[in-house]
């Protein structure tokens, strides 16, 4: 019998053991896991965010410049099916979740920042069970986070009503995409459009170029106020969300020789009073994210590099183009 108890114990401080090691392997990870994130951290963080009107949840078509497919959205103010133009939509500041956190993400975090500190002391809110039945716990509080989660998550949707800050909430999408006979101004093909619900003509084009220039630059300066005048409400707040983050971890990200490569539209339609271009864009550019008091390179580096996004730009009428999406390409 003491023969048989000693086992016992022995295999019981082997898996706290075990298991004490995945925690803090885990709880090492994270950290690791958001320095990378960083390293793709120009405009837009390398997600994909905004609003396209109506058509925010239809892939924009491919082009020659993105042959492959754009994104889904990971941010959007814009609800499935509500046929909605909310390009513009002006979001409230913070929200229940949001990638800068907000109180569901801490209440998550908490909950499995809990679970495995627990485990790393012995703990936890299962504390007590040892051995074997630590990983149960930890399974358990998993499983409670993503409960609760989605159930939050399930109630912002139902709650949640964008406000259009420009177009007629019930405007129909126009018809479907254009076709180009491309000749080319720039980086950009373009040409006659066959059946186009919207003319995208070179001066638009040239509009394009400028805002990818002048979007990178407000950002790279943290210049809130320049992001005002090229970009809708939506993007601005998320704009301001990232920029916040940064702050927090006393790192600036630097985009500089931005210089659009190629570029082509994919699809062009009027809702309302307000008319959208989505463009395929590749550009040059160098992406760096810098200390904030010492200067030294945390991620990125001096070297260029290339980038391929899908921007949406909106406009209403006497107004100029703004930056209403930004999607990463597959």
């Amino acid at each position: 019998m003491p023969g048989i108890w000693e086992t016992h114990m022995t295999f019981s401080q082997r898996s706290r053991t075990l298991f004490k090691t995945i925690a803090v392997v885990l709880a090492l990870a994270l950290p690791t896991a958001l320095a990378i994130s960083s390293a793709d951290a120009r405009v837009g963080g390398g997600m994909s965010s905004g609003s396209r009107g109506s058509r925010t949840y239809s892939a924009p078509p491919s082009t020659t410049t993105a042959p492959g497919s754009a994104s889904q959205f990971n941010r959007t103010y814009t609800q499935p099916g509500a046929g909605m133009n909310s390009a513009a939509a002006a979001p409230a500041r913070g929200g229940l979740f949001g990638r800068a956190g907000g109180f569901m993400g801490g209440l998550a975090a908490g909950f499995l920042g809990a679970g495995l500190l627990g485990m790393l002391f012995g703990g936890g809110l299962f504390g007590g069970l040892g051995g074997l039945s630590s990983i149960f716990g930890l399974i358990i509080q998993i499983v409670l986070v993503v409960f609760v989660v989605r159930l939050a998550m399930s109630w912002w949707q139902r709650r949640h009503t964008p406000q259009a800050a420009y177009a007629n909430a019930n405007a129909a999408a126009g018809p479907g995409p254009q076709t180009n006979n491309r000749s080319g101004i720039g980086g950009f093909g373009f040409g006659s459009a066959n059946n186009a619900p919207l003319e995208i003509k070179p001066d638009d084009y040239e509009a394009f170029e400028r805002l990818l220039g002048d979007v990178q630059a407000a950002w790279s300066n943290e210049d809130v106020a320049k992001l005002h005048t090229l970009a809708t409400p939506e993007m601005v707040c998320y704009f301001e969300r990232d920029l916040g983050e940064n702050r927090a971890r006393n790192v600036v990200n630097k985009v500089t020789n931005v210089k659009l490569l190629q570029g082509d539209l994919a699809e062009s339609w009027r809702e309302g009073e307000t008319d959208y271009a989505t463009v395929a864009l590749r550009f040059g550019l160098t992406d760096k994210t810098v200390d904030r008091n010492t200067g030294a390179i945390v991620a990125g580096s001096e070297q260029p590099g290339e980038a391929t996004e899908v921007w949406t730009f909106a406009r209403r009428p006497g107004g100029a183009w703004e930056l209403s999406a930004i999607q990463q390409t597959n």
